[in-house]
């Protein structure tokens, strides 16, 4: 497939941005009744999202049946329709419409006492629920720092900064530079976020289990945690349909905070599988999360190899 043209990036990344403009006019509710006309389209037009979603709910679910995973396919389909239609509120609503959609915070005793202790916090923000919400409802309470990776379509990388930065967070690129700016941020007792389901590169991460599967699993935490002693925690921005976001905060799993690398993203994982449980839809399955363990043990990249287990 040919790559699109600077001129097809520019077209695509204003069309997106008008719609977002639009959409950020928008009530939860409304936006929640367009994700549930489109989330069913998403589930039959997108084949790969489909597929991967079952795929890895049949990993972590086999207790289930086909029917009950198909189900909970469609939903899940669903609240990722809903998480895109959200980006034009998250990040171009006025604040007070943002801040009225967030109606419950579970768990901020968590990160007060850390910084009440002079410590920093690292948040383990899954893609679950909104984490864009997330993201809005840290920047405006805490002084607070986000990896970030520029957009595929060129073009929407000043509208995704603007949006993620407007209440004052700050963005730092995936790579060397940016970890010294997480550390520089924990050691101020400022609060950093971290996606701890994203699978890293090679030579980054270690092998730990994902509901009872070995997945590749980013080792920057543990490295962070001993050169800071910051306070683990794990955020969500929940979606209540029709309604808004509910803010979890949650206790990490004790043994983030082991030396061990292995040990440690074996409870990152634990953690993710935590927040998973507040409502198992709202977790975007249509990421590979497994797909390194099927490229060493089958030694192929095409996410059919699980036709094999």
């Amino acid at each position: 497939m040919a790559r699109p043209t600077p001129r097809t990036d520019a077209l695509q990344a204003r069309a997106i941005t008008t719609l977002w403009r639009l959409l950020a006019k928008r009530h939860p509710a409304t936006l929640w009744r367009l994700a549930r006309v489109t989330g069913p389209l998403v589930h039959r037009a997108s084949r790969r999202e489909r597929r991967v979603t079952e795929i890895n709910l049949a990993q972590v679910y086999p207790e289930l049946s086909a029917t009950e995973r198909r189900r909970l396919a469609r939903e899940s389909l669903t609240h990722s329709a809903a998480t895109m239609l959200e980006l034009g509120l998250a990040w171009m609503a006025p604040p007070e419409r943002v801040e009225a959609a967030i109606l419950e915070v579970h768990g901020r005793e968590l990160l007060d006492e850390a910084r009440a202790e002079g410590r920093g916090v690292i948040v383990l923000a899954p893609h679950f629920g909104n984490w864009e919400v997330l993201n809005y409802w840290l920047s405006s309470h805490f002084p607070f720092t986000a990896m970030y990776e520029p957009p595929k379509i060129a073009p929407l990388d000043a509208v995704t900064r603007r949006g993620r930065e407007r209440r004052g967070a700050s963005l730092v690129p995936t790579n060397a530079r940016g970890v010294a700016a997480l550390l520089k941020a924990l050691k101020r007792s400022e609060a950093v976020g971290i996606l701890p389901d994203q699978e890293p590169s090679w030579g980054s991460g270690v092998f730990a289990p994902f509901f009872g599967r070995l997945a590749y699993t980013a080792t920057l935490l543990p490295k962070l945690v001993a050169r800071t002693e910051a306070r683990v925690v794990t955020g969500v921005a929940r979606r209540i349909p029709g309604r808004g976001f509910a803010i979890h905060f949650l206790a990490a799993d004790a043994r983030v905070y082991a030396p061990d690398e292995g040990e440690s993203a074996a409870g990152v994982n634990a953690c993710v599988e935590a927040a998973i449980a507040l409502a198992p839809a709202q977790y975007q399955w249509e990421y590979k999360r497994y797909r390194k363990v099927i490229q060493q043990q089958q030694g192929r990249s095409d996410y059919r190899a699980f036709r094999l287990y």
